[in-house]
């Protein structure tokens, strides 16, 4: 009998920029893909940006992976992308939905677009946004769209409905695939393939759980309870 992840059809990218922990992951047949972003790096650690994804893309040469562009001009921006999209065939340049002035990026990402550079424009929000960047990526190369469901959530938001008109929206531009972003608990995978979105992204820690989707929830009771007895003991707590 199929298990339940064996039957969603949304796929994993594992989110990181923890180099070893990419290496492993990369044997995991569950995870599809891996993106990266310069809160990650930081991190992690990471200091030489080019030597990181040097190290990385040596042995990561088939599964899609997102590097970001940091800079915040689009002139820099377009310098970058380029550069980063050159560092190979699985390579999808972020590119932010806006600059932090708030100006669209729109025009950036339709310019990479159309030039052959797989870009994954970040950091969306709303429906109208969407609506904006599958415009601009419509006819170009194969491209991403990563709306921040998590952190839609953390507004006290329900994403679910804006990620379903997401994908309607998308529809229109079948070249790009759309992300959930930032997610914040494993039912957010059953989530994003209940709407039809494409790809989720989940952290390396909350990887750690996926062991858990479909689990039988009276085992998982009594498995808590035995925790919980268990913790307890070992901590030598008395009255």
């Amino acid at each position: 009998m199929a298990s339940l992840l064996d039957r969603i059809s949304t796929r994993v990218f594992a989110d990181g920029a923890d180099l070893q922990g990419i290496l492993a992951l990369a044997a995991d047949p569950r995870i599809a893909g891996f993106t990266t972003n310069p809160t990650l790096m930081r991190k992690a650690g990471v200091s030489h940006y080019a030597e990181f994804a040097r190290r990385v893309l040596e042995q990561i040469t088939k599964h899609p992976i997102s590097f970001e562009v940091f800079a915040d001009e689009p002139r820099e921006m377009r310098r970058q992308a380029r550069l980063i999209a050159s560092w190979g065939e699985n390579v999808y340049v972020k590119i932010p939905v806006t600059t932090t002035a708030g100006d669209s990026l729109a025009e950036l990402a339709h310019e990479l677009s159309q030039e052959g550079v797989k870009v994954n424009v970040t950091a969306l929000f709303t429906s109208a946004q969407v609506e904006v960047v599958a415009s601009a990526v419509r006819d170009g190369a194969p491209s991403c769209i990563s709306v921040f469901a998590g952190r839609i959530a953390d507004a006290g938001v329900d994403p679910v409905p804006v990620m379903a008109r997401a994908v309607e929206i998308m529809a229109d531009a079948p070249r790009s695939e759309l992300i959930w972003a930032s997610p914040r608990e494993i039912l957010n995978l059953v989530q994003a393939d209940h709407v039809g979105c494409h790809i989720i992204t989940i952290t390396h820690d909350l990887l750690k759980k996926l062991d858990g989707l479909g689990k039988d929830l009276d085992q998982f009771s009594l498995e808590t309870v035995r925790m919980f007895h268990s913790d307890a003991l070992s901590a030598g707590l008395a009255l």
